[in-house]
């Protein structure tokens, strides 16, 4: 029996995903549950693991390739089949040879758009016209306002036609080139030859590609390490050290060019990354779309610091978690959804829908940028289980490892400003959310107390809404209600 390994099934605002690493090979033996194969996305890497124990019978895509959502990858069969595929393949080899087929003309399209994507372009073409090609090799890169998409050749064949030049506005399945698929002997040399002379930044996956650009590298100065040449993150990582490590090894080479460098004044300009594209998207839309207004208060921090202080061996010893703030705002801001369930609903259309969990979004700091992955049912946690919910999703950002799923959904945000040392701040709405609360720098500050000056540690609060569904009654309630939880944290135990 023969087991299909697919593509996950990919989130509405995802349109493709590319084949990050193969864990296996064609041959190897795999036990169910077992990690085959790593895919990335735009926003997270999914693992796709075996469902059986088998043998890997064949690879339909290699690292790299670009991939749709439920799409055939690979394969798996019984254990008696792991010499299989090998017939398979010598005979594939020589039936070109004997069929000798005639020619025909394949046309390359543009895939099938998003519905929210109008329009695309041209970003990149990675062939010539008269080029001969392999089956799965990138042609182009077709940019749209959220996705690179990249479009590779059906079959083997040779480039006769380039429709649509770089730079130029195309729709959905509109043809831009066409291709020319002959006999054997026309696309077995080229199909030989591809492996030798694809470029390097057609062997690059598209996460070492963004590292590639916020860097402002030129790739084809890399040198790598990997599969068939291709450039991993550590080979990036390791020319950018020696980069940085070339100036301090000859600094007398440069003293004579200094004046012209010192007289110049130079730019760099670097394409934008997938993440930070949708990062400014969201943002501007949650700016365009929303009646967005900030308010604005402090909380004394003491209460908790002294309970910190008291509990937190205590706390670690027993739940094996460090007793954070974290946890307290958490706790705090579920309290406060349930009093003003307005803060806890979206707006659908002409809907309010209210939402009668509590799935809170903690905005999290990753070497590939802010995400907000989301701890779900958070009025069911104690403290112990928040502060391991929070860690676990802080070291899978950290680590690639988030999936959709914990991606997607929340009812409200919290983002802690603070960690970086912001006093004061107006966070944006994190849509279809109504809200964000923003949190900031712990700092000592005089304050008057009963007639007598204090100093005392202060932080600001910051609760950004959307004033078409939150009136300013509830808004100011809302946070209110929430430093006099975080000032009186027993409050927080009594349900009071």
């Amino acid at each position: 029996m023969t087991t299909e390994i697919k593509v996950p099934v990919l989130p509405e605002s995802v349109a493709d995903a590319s084949v990050a690493t193969w864990h296996v090979k064609v041959g190897d033996t795999v036990s169910r549950d077992q990690n085959l194969v790593d895919i990335e996305t735009d926003k997270v890497v999914l693992e796709v693991v075996s469902p059986e124990d088998g043998v890997v019978t064949e690879i339909l895509q290699e690292e790299g390739a670009v991939v749709l959502g439920e799409q055939l990858i690979a394969t798996i069969g019984a254990a008696g089949a792991a010499a299989a595929p090998a017939a398979p393949k010598a005979e594939a080899a020589s039936a070109p040879a004997a069929d000798a087929a005639p020619s025909k003309t394949i046309q390359i399209k543009v895939p099938v758009l998003p519905e929210s994507v109008a329009d695309a372009s041209i970003a990149t073409w990675h062939v010539q016209e008269g080029q001969a090609v392999s089956r799965d090799e990138n042609l182009v890169d077709v940019e749209t306002d959220k996705v690179v998409l990249e479009v590779v050749s059906p079959e083997d064949g040779v480039v006769t036609k380039i429709i649509s030049p770089e730079g130029e506005t195309v729709l959905g399945e509109q043809l831009i080139a066409e291709i020319t698929v002959g006999g054997a002997s026309a696309a077995s040399a080229p199909a030989a030859e591809a492996e030798e002379t694809t470029s390097s930044d057609d062997a690059l996956s598209p996460s070492v590609r963004r590292l590639i650009s916020e860097k402002g590298l030129d790739a084809s100065k890399i040198t790598g390490t990997g599969k068939s040449g291709r450039v991993t993150k550590e080979d990036v990582e390791n020319f950018v050290k020696a980069q940085s490590a070339a100036p301090k090894a000859a600094p007398k080479a440069s003293a004579t060019p200094s004046a012209q460098v010192l007289g110049e004044r130079t730019q760099k300009r670097v394409p934008m990354t997938r993440l930070r594209k949708t990062i400014a998207n969201r943002l501007l839309e949650a700016k365009n779309s929303t009646a967005m207004l900030t308010t604005f208060n402090e909380v004394n921090m003491k209460p908790i610091m002294d309970l910190r202080k008291q509990y937190k061996d205590v706390f670690e010893e027993r739940h094996g978690a460090r007793l954070g703030f974290m946890s307290f705002y958490v706790k705090a801001v579920v309290e406060a959804l349930k009093r003003f369930p307005a803060v806890n609903a979206s707006i659908d259309g002409d809907d309010i829908v209210y939402h009668n969990y509590f799935d809170v979004s903690i905005a999290v700091s990753t070497p590939r940028g802010l995400v907000t992955p989301v701890l779900r049912d958070c009025d069911k946690m104690n403290f112990a289980e928040i502060e391991n919910g929070i860690r676990a999703l802080a070291i899978k950002g950290r680590d690639g490892k988030l999936t959709v799923d914990e991606m997607q959904g929340g009812n409200f945000t919290v983002t802690n400003g603070g960690v970086f040392g912001s006093l004061l701040s107006t966070p944006i709405i994190n849509l279809p959310q109504s809200a964000i609360l923003g949190m900031h720098k712990i700092q000592d500050r005089p304050m008057a107390v009963e007639g007598k000056v204090e100093i005392l540690p202060m932080m600001y609060l910051a609760l950004s809404y959307d004033h078409r569904l939150v009136d300013g009654k509830e808004s100011v309630g809302f946070l209110v209600t929430i430093k006099e939880l975080l000032e009186d944290p027993t409050r927080l135990l009594l349900d009071v």
